[in-house]
């Protein structure tokens, strides 16, 4: 039979919600937000499939980075390898009232999540609450985690749609080694605070070569639990750097923690585990570039992936619809760079010298 990727999206997205009600039976008004967020995601799926009848293909995903400013400075951070990530914001970012109007029309095209990045995502309050404003949408937000306090704490705990997912890297001397002195005990500490409350958290890790025994294991996972964690993304490391191509899962690692995030979604029934990109391996190749979710960057620019920094076209200047119909888009599919096997576990990086000609080959004439 051949592969249908709208349905293979959309079961991804039933699973996740079957799997976060689940893991938040326990907390009462985070388990009554997702059965009606659930309602939401069907009738947001009915949207995607009747724009597949009349041709056009709709994600379930959005990533927004809304911010392009950061306050911490990670070893390796792609973001900022990259240049799409400094120490404090140009003026020229998207404004919140153009966040809300994107929130807006992602909702009537059926798209189910938002997953708020950045830089620090919690430095753009304003957009946060506009998101707030939005509960048919979930928005995980991306965040270090040093900006959770109580300004932030009473909005996360008035709209349920918020969801914090706090970056960890492993134990103490792992986190504190990446991202800085102080992190691992500011963040822990964030995370009673909030499991206190009575709400639910995620955790993301980037998984290298040096940290992957220790983020895998029971230990550091009933840990996090512990902690309140519902719901932990391991995100492979991709390498900004010859010097860094070592910390990058070859084929032998990513077969392994394939076969562990299976182990642990039968063990651990009270979380929620996704593997990227290990997750789209049955998905029929990479699902960037519109197929399963695409990239808005600060200032409005479409691109494929935070990974792969390129676009032809900006929000400013066209509707989601339009972005999704990006030339550069287009000719990703077309070419089948998407299906390609790669390593460090990002095939648009890896062929990121052919994505950079096709963007600019897409880029409209003046």
């Amino acid at each position: 039979m051949a592969f249908h990727l709208q349905r293979y999206m959309t079961g991804g997205v039933a699973r996740v919600v079957a799997d976060s009600l689940r893991a938040t039976k326990q907390t009462p008004r985070e388990k009554a937000f997702m059965r009606r967020f659930a309602a939401s995601a069907a009738k947001a799926s009915a949207l995607r499939f009747r724009e597949e009848r009349r041709g056009e293909h709709i994600p379930p995903f959005l990533i927004a980075s809304i911010t392009s400013a950061c306050n911490l400075h990670c070893a390796g951070c792609y973001s900022r390898e990259n240049n799409a990530c400094c120490d404090s914001a140009p003026t020229n970012q998207l404004t919140a009232q153009e966040w809300d109007h994107i929130f807006t029309e992602a909702e009537l095209l059926g798209i189910s999540f938002i997953l708020l990045a950045g830089g620090e995502p919690m430095l753009r309050y304003d957009v946060l609450k506009a998101a707030a404003d939005h509960p048919d949408i979930l928005f995980p937000i991306f965040t270090n985690g040093t900006y959770l306090h109580d300004r932030y704490l009473e909005v996360l705990d008035a709209h349920r749609n918020l969801l914090p997912i706090i970056s960890i890297e492993g134990d103490e001397t792992l986190t504190d080694t990446r991202r800085g002195a102080g992190v691992y005990a500011f963040v822990t500490a964030a995370m009673e605070k909030i499991r206190d409350k009575g709400m639910i958290f995620g955790a993301s890790v980037t998984v290298t070569t040096e940290n992957m025994h220790e983020v895998y294991s029971d230990a550091f996972l009933d840990g996090l639990f512990a902690r309140g964690c519902k719901a932990v993304i391991f995100v492979e490391y991709v390498p900004v750097s010859d010097e860094s191509t070592h910390l990058a899962p070859g084929d032998r690692e990513r077969e392994w923690m394939q076969t562990r995030v299976h182990q642990l979604r039968r063990k651990k029934r009270g979380m929620v585990f996704i593997s990227f990109p290990g997750d789209e391996k049955s998905s029929g190749g990479c699902v960037a570039a519109g197929r399963g979710f695409f990239h808005i960057n600060s200032h409005g620019g479409a691109e494929p992936c935070p990974f792969s920094p390129y676009s032809d076209v900006n929000v400013r200047d066209t509707s989601l619809r339009g972005a999704l119909r990006s030339p550069l888009f287009r000719a990703l599919q077309d070419k089948g760079l998407l299906l390609d096997d790669h390593v460090g576990g990002c095939t648009l990086h890896m062929h990121r010298d052919e994505v950079r000609t096709l963007a600019d080959a897409a880029q409209p004439s003046t």
